[in-house]
């Protein structure tokens, strides 16, 4: 199956795609459209030599047949409109929006579930950093109760994209941490941060539960990090699990990968890793990435 690539919004996030489906040996970057010819992001593209358009998801109907998925990094309210034309003609669809109209997915939990699935939507930054996490513990313990993440970012990894959808940011990522752990409740916070020299990202992570096992919980943190590092090598633990009483605290650092983000913009870099490897399994019988419970104690 030919894995040719068109990619919708030309932001730091579109323009970051670019690069790692260029570096990438299983996938052929076709387009890369947006709304402004003017736009950083189209003259970057122009520079390495890939076809682009001001004319977004307008022209790549007109040529539907000159790419097989798209990488949609756009707004949660553009994916809604992008993926009514796409889904007219069965177009496999990454989502990076907080739109959740896709299936929810976070590779090394559930890739191997979704391999016919259309649209496939990435949660959130948070929700790939968190989700790994809190799918360990909601294998340590025999019920999470409450589970509470703090993701804090640096200013400039913020975008217009990012800030205009803070709203959907949160209910998708609390819907995502409720789905993913069978929690009874679940709250998620962004945090903006304009520090200088910016920061990278961390995400922290506090759960209520029944019956931990501290010993399962140690080694399925262990296990689960080891995963996610397969796509996104600058994800390590900043915090180990502090247990108490029937509490859980750890935290995660994320630095990105500098294909074209700077290094501190992890939380952009995690979700468009998440989105490459996605689009590399479907190029590939046997997966790389997914996490079975087998593998959890």
């Amino acid at each position: 199956m030919s894995h040719r690539v068109a990619i919708i919004g030309t932001g730091s996030i579109g323009i970051d795609l670019m690069y790692k489906t260029i570096k990438s040996k299983k996938l052929d970057l076709s387009f890369v459209v947006g709304r402004r010819n003017d736009s950083p992001g189209i003259q970057e593209a122009n520079t390495n030599g890939i076809t682009t358009s001001s004319e977004g998801i307008e022209f790549l109907e007109k040529h539907i047949n000159d790419f097989d998925l798209v990488f949609d990094a756009t707004s949660a309210d553009a994916h809604i409109e992008n993926d009514k034309i796409l889904k007219k003609y069965n177009k496999f669809v990454i989502d990076l929006t907080p739109a959740k109209i896709g299936d929810l997915c976070v590779p090394v939990i559930n890739i191997n579930s979704l391999q016919k699935s259309r649209n496939i939507n990435l949660i959130t930054c948070g929700g790939q950093a968190s989700l790994p996490l809190a799918y360990a513990i909601k294998n340590s313990c025999e019920e999470i109760d409450y589970i509470e993440v703090i993701s804090s970012i640096s200013s400039d990894s913020a975008g217009i994209a990012t800030r205009k959808n803070l709203d959907e940011y949160i209910t998708t990522t609390e819907f995502a941490l409720k789905k993913f752990t069978k929690s009874n409740s679940a709250k998620a916070i962004l945090n903006i941060n304009p520090a200088i020299p910016q920061v990278c990202m961390q995400t922290t992570l506090y759960a209520h539960c029944r019956k931990i096992n501290s010993e399962a919980l140690k080694k399925n943190i262990s296990t689960i990090i080891n995963m996610v590092k397969k796509y996104v090598p600058g994800y390590q633990l900043a915090l180990e699990p502090i247990i108490e009483s029937n509490k859980i605290t750890l935290a995660v650092q994320v630095y990105g990968s500098g294909d074209y983000l700077p290094e501190h913009a992890g939380n952009l870099d995690i979700i468009n890793s998440a989105a490459i490897s996605i689009a590399e399994f479907r190029s590939i019988t046997i997966n790389e990435y997914n996490l079975t419970e087998k593998e959890l104690v």
